[in-house]
């Protein structure tokens, strides 16, 4: 629904609330009046913009989490935890360590305000996105307390935001030279089964391959990766992630949740469909990876869908890696060892290239630029792959 469906179904309680935040000049008794100016001011443009640019960084990462999910409602567990994790470790003062002060006398009357319990942490930040129009509650047909953002809300949230991220951006023309891997994870899943298929691939007891069949796989790949070093920490990315490099491990990853190998007694050997995959590619096979990796990689960083969303709408046209830090730095949280600045270079923009989603270049002036394939703007648009022409798609 849009807001002014939402603005119908609100009581009055919360119309005068919002009328407030915007200071709007009407008859606060009448439903009617308070809608009509609500709507008119928020569909002002500096009014929606000097909101936008009073928020605080937790407000916009919390804000940011919403604007690109294809669900509609949200409970209010799902939102707590997301203030939470938009916070980035900043933790609230429990009230037990708050300092103590000496009480004062009060008359009844300013007891009884006193009392009215007032909204803190996760909540206060949920109250405020209340009072402005942006959430709105109710119980569905489940009896669930559920929230939501108006539609035509999160469109005005996404474009405002998607015009202050350009203004700091540097775009630049085509460099000389970039990598483009379309198509390449494709090749290479056939590369890991037909070599499974022809060989003996023993596992050591922790179920991983001994490196001497794992580095063998990776001389037969498109793309070229070193071996984890020994006593390197890696973990978060996948279930095979601290045995095999980046890429080799979504492609291993991929291929055990597809069932295409089994472990027969400490020896890798293909199933019924494994080989069947190596006969024919499926259908779709590249949105299925696509969609793998976001469930894979959610765990280490849990906003990578707007993450993702924001690559494809600011790398429309070639730009600078350096640029693209300045604005998305401050949403990606560090996981670990791994630095903001790594999960960017590495875990995202790395991967999406190995995904064959972006470009990536080295220009003569300006460094390391990337940019969109049509491929990958397909793949985020959810459209099917198999009904485009390839041709389109390069």
């Amino acid at each position: 629904m849009n807001l002014s469906d939402m603005l119908g179904y609100a009581d009055i309680q919360q119309l005068s609330r919002i009328a407030s935040v915007y200071q709007c000049e009407c008859n606060g008794h009448s439903k009617n009046d308070l809608i009509q100016s609500i709507l008119s001011t928020v569909s002002r443009k500096d009014v929606f913009e000097a909101q936008i640019s009073s928020m605080k960084l937790d407000e916009m990462r919390f804000l940011n989490s919403l604007l690109f999910e294809s669900r509609d409602s949200f409970s209010l567990e799902e939102l707590i935890a997301r203030v939470q994790q938009s916070k980035f470790g900043e933790l609230e003062t429990p009230a037990e360590e708050a300092p103590q002060k000496k009480p004062k006398r009060t008359t009844k009357k300013k007891q009884a305000v006193a009392e009215v319990p007032k909204e803190t942490g996760p909540r206060e930040m949920i109250s405020r996105f209340k009072h402005q129009g942006w959430l709105f509650n109710g119980v569905t047909g489940t009896n669930r307390y559920m929230f939501q953002v108006p539609q035509d809300l999160r469109t005005r949230f996404r474009d405002t935001l998607r015009k202050k991220f350009e203004a700091e951006l540097h775009f630049t023309d085509e460099p000389h030279m970039y990598r483009d891997e379309q198509l390449l994870m494709q090749e290479d899943i056939y590369q890991l089964l037909h070599y499974i298929y022809h060989n003996e691939v023993q596992l050591s007891a922790d179920g991983s391959m001994y490196k001497r069949f794992s580095g063998q796989i990776v001389e037969k790949l498109a793309i070229s990766e070193e071996l984890p070093s020994k006593g390197e920490w890696r973990f978060g990315y996948g279930r095979h992630f601290h045995h095999y490099p980046n890429r080799m491990s979504l492609l291993y990853d991929y291929c055990s949740y597809m069932k295409y190998f089994v472990d027969n007694n400490l020896l890798l050997t293909l199933s019924t469909s494994g080989e069947e995959r190596l006969r024919c590619k499926p259908a779709n096979e590249m949105e299925q990876i696509y969609k793998f990796w976001l469930k894979l990689y959610k765990g280490p960083i849990s906003n990578v869908h707007a993450l993702v969303h924001w690559m494809n709408s600011l790398a429309e046209q070639w730009v600078t890696v350096e640029s693209l830090r300045k604005v998305l730095i401050p949403f990606i949280k560090p996981f670990y060892y791994d630095t903001a600045d790594k999960v960017l270079d590495v875990r995202l923009i790395g991967m999406m290239v190995h995904l064959g989603m972006l470009r990536i270049g080295e220009h003569q002036e300006h460094g390391t630029v990337v940019r969109m394939t049509k491929m990958g703007r397909a793949l985020i648009a959810g459209v099917n792959l198999e009904d485009q022409d390839r041709m389109f798609l390069y």
